[in-house]
């Protein structure tokens, strides 16, 4: 019965966080179609969602938001153009003046460079350098909403820790923490996640509560009962990386992008 009543209860607050003001929903139409972004990354708006998602986790065009590990600003261009007018998009990148083989130094000179190419897409998003051993989000209690797209699979348990650890100080008390992440079948091993891509949702859940979280919502919003999770390259065989090259890319490019778990935590 208990169960019962907090899956019920969950599930209204999906409903609930499903919706965004009308001037953020325009800001997110206007960006989606802005000519800052690639074709190549309008051909997964039909996988990724980014509108609905965003909706999801509720944000709004007056929030501080820090969106973690952008790799090339896929999201980044979505949000930075909502956030320009009123909120403010908080970037913790490598050094993209480190060595090249540095972790994350790759990604961070490609964002940092695009931003240049579209500054007034990317006005008041600001990169945030991390030390190497730690993460510096920014000030505790500053951000309304922490944000992160398939990259938690990428963590080390000790890393995961520190992270989580991390958003919690820099989110206000009530502030959201938005997952979207490769999802693995049920019972897989977690610590498998930077090998296959995928980690556990109930793993994930459990991890972020015991960091100080709350779970407000999951949505089926990204789901792909297509992706069998099984791929001599992990979800790397899938689109858009297509790690196998030509072999098997009509399959993979049937079963599209991976299957999602989309999680709305909330900061106790």
């Amino acid at each position: 019965m208990k169960n019962s009543l907090m899956l019920s209860a969950l599930a209204l607050c999906a409903a609930c966080a499903t919706t965004a003001p009308s001037v953020t929903t325009a800001k997110m139409d206007s960006a989606l179609a802005g000519a800052h972004r690639s074709d190549e990354e309008r051909a997964r708006d039909a996988f990724r969602h980014p509108r609905e998602t965003l909706a999801f986790f509720g944000l709004r065009d007056d929030m501080t938001v820090v969106e973690l590990m952008p790799g090339r600003g896929w999201y980044t261009a979505i949000l930075a153009p909502v956030l320009a007018e009123k909120g403010q998009l908080v970037l913790p990148i490598a050094d993209p003046n480190g060595p090249e083989d540095g972790p994350g130094v790759k990604y961070a000179k490609a964002l940092t460079e695009r931003m240049a190419t579209a500054p007034d897409k990317f006005v008041k998003a600001q990169t945030r350098i991390q030390p190497l051993d730690a993460w510096d989000l920014g000030p505790a209690g500053s951000a309304d909403m922490v944000v992160t797209f398939r990259s938690l699979h990428n963590l080390k348990p000790a890393e995961m820790e520190q992270l989580l650890e991390a958003v919690h100080n820099v989110l206000k008390p009530g502030g959201v923490f938005g997952v979207v992440d490769h999802r693995a079948n049920p019972g897989a091993d977690p610590a498998k996640g930077g090998d296959t891509g995928y980690v556990p949702e109930a793993w994930v859940i459990s991890t972020v509560e015991a960091k100080g979280f709350a779970l407000d919502a999951k949505s089926e919003i990204n789901a792909n009962p297509k992706d069998t999770k099984d791929y001599p390259e992990g979800v790397w065989a899938l689109p858009p990386t297509f790690a196998l090259k030509d072999q098997d890319r009509e399959k993979y490019a049937a079963i599209g992008e991976s299957d999602r778990m989309t999680l709305r935590f909330v900061r106790k």
